[in-house]
């Protein structure tokens, strides 16, 4: 959402995406797909995250705290950058 905010503010100041400035966004929602230009971005699984996320909070209330955890995301390039 931040992202489709800046293209509006670029249009507004008379910016050229992606021809002056690239932008780029992150989860690939369907405003990215949708937003003139559609946005580069950094799409993530979101199920795989919220199993892993589940997983982490079970074992720190057990008292088991194993640190960080490094999940797949894919760069989905469109016409912003």
């Amino acid at each position: 959402m931040l992202a489709s905010g800046a293209l509006v503010e670029l249009r507004r100041a008379g910016r050229w995406v992606p021809e002056e400035v690239a932008v780029g966004g992150f989860d690939d929602s369907r405003i990215a797909r949708e937003s003139n230009p559609p946005l580069t971005t950094i799409r993530q699984p979101l199920e795989l995250v919220a199993r892993e996320m589940v997983e982490v909070l079970l074992r720190r209330i057990e008292g088991d705290d194993e640190g960080p955890r490094i999940l797949p995301t894919e760069l989905v390039v469109r016409a912003s950058a």
